[in-house]
């Protein structure tokens, strides 16, 4: 009897001993994983093209704006109201919503309602045969409850990674809209740019019919050739054709605002580039901290967070899990007897899984989760410095592009005068026709190369917005994180976006 007492003591003593430690270490353990510190880009402070640094570090969303142009304002909403592309981001952003909730559940119980009813026959001949009846009832209720203990942090860590995959998805939505509204701008303005091209062409189109003209009442009267009067026929017709092409290609690029813009019966009524004004130019010494403004920058570095949290889960699976589970209910042959006392029933277990030998599978999914992190934090770097370029090469092209368009209307100016010039010593008699004609080709090449260089100013102006994320006049900084917290629910969230 003392053995046994004794026997017992030690194994009380034991099992205490062995709860304690067990408690010490659960109470010892933090949530596993490296965490997340922002990469610092090797960049200059300033943009190559721009020296002082008097410019802000933020940007203005609503950047179309400065176009002045309120035909572009409404194509713009149309497009962000009926676009395709947005329709598919927003319900991206409605999965990882979903998703993230799904996660944040995990944090919290389980309960489940359960009941049954079963009639079985039980052999009455076998080994164990049956007494009182070889039909049997069966009636059962309960609740029942499985919990894993977060003590790692795989959970927090699948949650961390969840809500950088929801920002991602917002960020990505930005990305697309951005797109979408530079496809938007610089498919207008060169509707605008064919426009003036088409209204340069019908006044070179007067002046060239009156030019035929002439030449036929001089054949008439016996002072010109019919060479010269064949020769302004086909500038003529050189005209016509230069129009019929540039209608074709106006019609073009009508039909792709039309798809933009999600209206595919759009018209657009005659404008001319030249009366558009253009947005004023970027001050010196753009920072490059711009740059975080960019959606495609903060997309990328959400899809880096989400993928270093997916190292500490990959981690967390390495250490020993802990799970409660529970059940209370009743359980009786009778229906009646259900809701008796002496048919209550109840459990509660907890279980440990703790891993031993897997052979290094464990370990290898976590160097796969490293890897893939690593490739992460390539892409984001990448996209730094691909931005960087972005943002000189719209800066020198807008620059260059306002130069070249100078220099165009400085030779328009001469074409003009030339012509002019050509067209009195031919009247005089002092030259022949062949000096108008090409007279007449220089200012037309000259007048086309002027529209042409100034739709290039007006496109290098939205490529700069976009590879800013902005107007950067504006002091607009969106706190593009509050959205994650304020949606309600997956439909306002969508509402919301648009």
């Amino acid at each position: 009897m003392t053995n046994y007492l004794m026997t017992t003591y030690l194994t009380i003593s034991k099992n205490k001993f062995f709860i304690a430690s067990m408690c010490l270490i659960l109470i010892s353990c933090k949530t596993v994983g490296p965490d997340y510190q922002r990469t610092q880009a090797n960049l200059p402070a300033n943009y190559s093209e721009d020296t002082s640094t008097n410019a802000a570090n933020t940007t203005q969303k609503q950047w179309w704006l400065q176009y002045q142009d309120s035909t572009l304002n409404a194509l713009v909403e149309l497009s962000l109201k009926n676009n395709t592309n947005i329709a598919l981001a927003l319900a991206r952003i409605e999965e990882a919503d979903a998703s993230m909730r799904e996660v944040g559940a995990s944090l919290y119980p389980q309960v489940d309602l359960g009941a049954g009813a079963s009639r079985s026959k039980v052999t009455e001949l076998g080994a164990f045969p049956a007494f009182g009846g070889a039909i049997r009832n069966s009636f059962n209720f309960g609740l029942s409850t499985a919990y894993e203990i977060d003590f790692w942090g795989k959970v927090k860590r699948n949650k961390e990674s969840a809500a950088a995959n929801a920002l991602a998805s917002r960020a990505g939505k930005d990305t697309v809209e951005l797109s979408l509204i530079g496809l938007v701008a610089s498919n207008y303005l060169q509707l605008r740019g064919l426009d003036a091209q088409i209204a340069v062409t019908k006044d070179n189109q007067v002046s060239r019919k009156e030019a035929l003209s002439l030449n036929q009442r001089r054949l008439a009267g016996g002072v010109a050739s019919s060479l010269e009067v064949s020769q302004a026929e086909v500038q003529v017709s050189n005209l016509e054709a230069q129009l019929t092409e540039l209608t074709r290609t106006r019609a073009l690029t009508l039909h792709q605002l039309a798809v933009l813009t999600g209206q595919l019966d759009l018209t657009i009524a005659t404008g001319d580039l030249r009366s558009q004004p253009l947005p004023p130019t970027p001050p010196a010494g753009l920072p490059s901290a711009l740059l975080e403004n960019r959606p495609d920058i903060r997309q990328a570095e959400q899809n880096l967070i989400a993928q270093n949290a997916k190292i500490g889960v990959a981690k967390a699976a390495m250490y020993p899990s802990i799970s409660l589970t529970g059940s209370l209910g009743a359980e009786s042959v009778d229906l009646g007897d259900i809701l008796k006392p002496g048919a209550r029933i109840w459990s509660f277990g907890l279980g440990l899984d703790l891993p031993i030998f897997d052979f290094g599978r464990r370990k290898s999914r976590v160097e796969q989760a490293d890897a893939r992190q690593k490739q992460t934090l390539a892409q984001y770097q990448t996209a730094i410095q691909d931005a960087f370029r972005e943002v000189n090469d719209a800066l020198i092209s807008r620059r260059l592009n306002a130069e070249r368009e100078e220099a165009f209307k400085r030779s328009q100016t001469s074409a003009k005068q030339a012509l002019s010039v050509a067209e009195n010593r031919y009247k005089s008699g002092y030259s022949a026709y062949l000096e108008v004609l090409d007279a007449q080709r220089v200012h037309n090449d000259a007048s086309l190369a002027v529209v042409q260089a100034k739709q290039a100013t007006f496109l290098s102006t939205v490529e700069l917005f976009k590879a800013l994320g902005g107007d950067w006049r504006g002091d607009w900084r969106g706190d593009w994180k509050a959205g994650l917290a304020n949606t309600t629910s997956t439909k306002d969230s969508a509402v919301k976006a648009q």
